[in-house]
């Protein structure tokens, strides 16, 4: 084998190195990339099924055609949807992509809203701080009101429950089943949605 002929080999097997790693490094890039989004924060890891379903890239907020015998300024929530109605008068709606409970945390039911607040404060159940302290996660007390609290800008309060359709710290769960039962909202839709719902409101989870 000449000498230009064996430089010749051996430049094509460091290419062929060189192009391996690259693709690998692409590869495991692109796979956290394209990774669905979790709210890992505080929860333990949404299993695959939960996060499968019909989410929808970016905001889907926008004014719709929408037939129900729900009376105007009642709240429709479809899970399977990944959507939160709000009845307008005329046969009309606004429409906005929510996250909702993840699997086992999922519910359904009728209540109304019983107060408004901007801004809340978080104070989780003892139910939840126990159950994530037994999964390894230390859950606060008490979380002040703020850009970094995980109710987010406004909260609606569902009846008596725990629940609430809120605001979020984490804006990529939109769209997905990550929540530990609330309705979970881009701030800038909920604070919308905060201005138009009054106490009292009709609420219907489905």
């Amino acid at each position: 084998m000449s000498f230009l002929r064996l430089n010749a080999v051996m430049a094509a097997c460091l290419l062929a190195q060189v192009l391996q790693a690259e693709a690998k490094s692409f590869s495991i890039l692109g796979a956290e990339e394209m990774s669905a989004p979790q709210d890992v924060a505080f929860r333990p890891p949404i299993s695959s099924a939960a996060l499968a379903g019909p989410a929808v890239a970016g905001p889907v907020r926008k004014e719709i055609e929408f037939n129900t015998i729900l009376p105007p300024g009642s709240i429709l929530v479809r899970t399977s949807e990944r959507k939160l109605y709000f009845v307008l008068p005329g046969g009309k709606a606004m429409v906005y992509q929510v996250a909702v409970g993840r699997e086992g945390f999922a519910w359904s039911g009728t209540n109304t809203i019983t107060r408004k607040a901007e801004w809340p404060d978080w104070r989780p159940p003892a139910e939840m701080i126990s159950r994530e302290a037994k999964a390894g996660h230390v859950i606060p007390v008490f979380v002040k009101g703020g850009e970094a609290n995980p109710l987010g800008a406004r909260a609606l309060y569902i009846g008596s429950t725990d629940y609430r359709i809120h605001g979020t710290d984490k804006p990529k769960t939109i769209g997905f089943a990550s929540s530990s039962g609330c309705i979970r909202m881009r701030n800038e839709d909920v604070i919308e949605l905060y201005g138009l719902v009054s106490t009292g409101a009709k609420v219907v989870v489905e």
